[in-house]
């Protein structure tokens, strides 16, 4: 995302300066979710003007989700009112495959258990992590190449989605296995509530996966 810090221009007016944020703001938030780490300018700007955001966007039937303590806010289109009519969709809804479905819950465990350990902000995952965590749920396979691609697809998947961000390679380390940062925002997504079922959810998923030997 581009930088909006240029010393060398003068000041807009407030008025100038709080109309060209509310516009670029809200192309910012249709184009996808807004960090504060990835624009500081823009995160202060957004709350500082949260609630001209949130009219402006109520009218094409969007909510704004901003969480202040994670740095990250995004849009979701408002359900439908209460005689059942449904309204066009701004912000579509991407049906997941079972897999990635599954990734994201073990992902989204992995967040609360490293939130518990309180060792730091960001939890960076391998490649390998990340498939030693799928691998149990997942069918056996003879073909370990074959395993690994599959779980690769699989997390590029959660990389586009947004859920997971690629890091470049550290210097000297390009035979590494790829690293990823799990982002905050799939707190946002996979809630809480659901986390209380979250043990039955993952067995439920051995069990569709064929992982649960104990049948012999």
């Amino acid at each position: 995302m581009a930088s909006f810090d240029d010393p060398g221009q003068l000041p807009d007016t407030p008025a100038e300066a709080k109309d060209d944020d509310l516009s670029t703001l809200a192309i910012s938030l249709l184009k996808g979710v807004l960090y504060r780490e990835g624009d500081e300018r823009l995160w202060n700007a957004l709350l500082r003007l949260q609630g001209r955001v949130r009219d402006y966007l109520s009218v094409l039937g969007l909510e704004l989700m901003l969480d202040e303590a994670e740095g990250y806010a995004f849009l979701k289109s408002r359900p439908d009112d209460e005689a059942g009519e449904k309204r066009p969709r701004l912000v579509a809804r991407r049906p997941l495959s079972f897999p990635v479905s599954l990734l994201l819950a073990l992902l989204r465990k992995k967040l609360v258990e490293f939130d518990a350990a309180g060792a730091d902000t960001r939890l960076v995952l391998t490649r390998d992590d990340i498939a030693e965590l799928m691998r149990v749920f997942l069918r056996d396979s003879s073909n370990e190449a074959r395993l690994m691609d599959q779980i690769e697809t699989h997390i590029n998947k959660v990389v586009d989605l947004g859920f997971l961000r690629r890091l470049k390679p550290a210097s000297g380390a390009a035979a590494s296995p790829p690293s990823y940062e799990v982002r905050r925002i799939l707190k946002a997504y996979v809630d809480a509530q659901w986390l209380t079922e979250l043990d039955a959810q993952l067995e439920a998923y051995r069990r569709h996966c064929g992982a649960d030997t104990s049948d012999g």
